[in-house]
């Protein structure tokens, strides 16, 4: 289906009764075919959180707290690991993920009551663990950049973790935390391969046009590296050097990788893409994977989980750190300012 990472929707760990429509050619006509229906289009579901901060307690999590304002992803990048989240709303996290969308409409209002608490302490809050803050329905709700607006308002350090040129729309908000050393921006490039990129990601944005956002964030004085993930062994992997090189020719200050894990029913929705898109690889691919994941596709196990294990992973962990090093690329995790937070209500200390 054009312009989405998958295809159809599958059964998951979740599913109630299943319904197959069936063709009996009831009131066919010669000029309208059975099941002429149309692409599916976005729907977005406007919900009230209960709360808005997650907590993260794993070891390979560079971050302790996390804010996704949306739930689903339109961007429909097939090897997304949040795809199977979508089944504890007791939907599929084919292609219902991509289309079947919620937003947090009191996003901004959560988080303001939260700072207002008396026992709570800043740490660095990061939008976009899950889900990307960008994905093309933030054009219209603007729930990232509300949540920016408080960020600043109470300086507060946030990290982002995007793949959309959507960003540069809140250059001001993020130049502005980028003075008071309270943001950090990782650009998510997984290919420069436009052909590549538009079967993975068919809603993002281009290759290059993440190499621009590196390179104005970091004109404006914002803290900005280059994650590059998934690692997909023999498809974009032979790119690490490249797209690492070419994000720091464009300003990054750092950079990291996540090889490819596939977690649940991400197992069948990617191995059926390999079958669409390249079936000569699909096993050559997986098997790659499943040396690197203890005989799996995904492994849980902290410590392993992000990186893989084995020879090829730790071929890949070699690469990484010797094109980090050439380029100078320093460490991911910035230490970013805590000190100045502002309690709301207590603005008046300024004074």
């Amino acid at each position: 289906m054009a312009g989405r990472g998958s295809t159809h929707n599958i059964e998951h760990r979740f599913s109630g009764p299943l319904v197959e429509a069936v063709d009996d050619g009831w009131q066919q006509t010669e000029w309208e075919p059975a099941f002429n229906t149309p692409a599916p289009q976005t729907e977005v579901r406007e919900t009230q959180a209960r709360s808005i901060i997650s907590y993260n307690r794993s070891p390979d999590v560079p971050f302790g707290r996390s804010i996704n304002p949306y739930q689903g992803c339109e961007h429909g990048c097939i090897y997304c690991y949040a795809r199977p989240s979508h089944t504890y709303l007791e939907l599929s996290p084919g292609l219902d993920f991509e289309t079947r969308l919620f937003a947090k409409l009191n996003a901004a209002t959560l988080l303001r009551r939260e700072f207002a608490k008396p026992t709570y302490q800043p740490q660095t809050i990061v939008l976009g663990a899950n889900t990307d803050p960008y994905q093309p329905i933030e054009h219209h709700y603007r729930l990232t950049r509300q949540l920016l607006e408080v960020m600043l308002a109470h300086r507060h350090p946030v990290g982002i973790i995007t793949k959309s040129a959507m960003i540069l729309r809140d250059l001001d908000l993020l130049a502005a935390l980028g003075r008071e050393g309270l943001c950090q921006v990782m650009v998510s490039v997984t290919t420069l391969n436009e052909t590549l990129r538009r079967q993975l990601e068919p809603r993002a944005s281009t290759g290059t046009g993440r190499l621009k956002v590196i390179e104005k964030l970091a004109q404006a004085g914002v803290p900005v590296g280059v994650l590059a993930a998934p690692i997909i062994p023999r498809l974009n992997e032979p790119e690490l050097e490249q797209i690492i090189k070419a994000a720091a020719e464009a300003g990054a200050h750092c950079a990291d990788y996540i090889l490819l894990r596939l977690p649940h029913e991400l197992t069948t929705l990617f191995s059926d893409w390999l079958d669409e898109h390249y079936p000569g690889q699909k096993e050559a691919i997986l098997n790659q994977l499943r040396a690197s994941r203890d005989g799996g596709l995904n492994s849980p196990a902290f410590g392993a989980r992000m990186r893989g294990e084995g020879q090829f992973a730790d071929l890949l962990a070699q690469r990484f750190r010797l094109i980090s090093k050439r380029l100078g690329l320093g460490q991911r995790h910035l230490q970013l300012r805590r000190d100045g937070f502002i309690r709301p209500g207590e603005q008046l200390r300024l004074f």
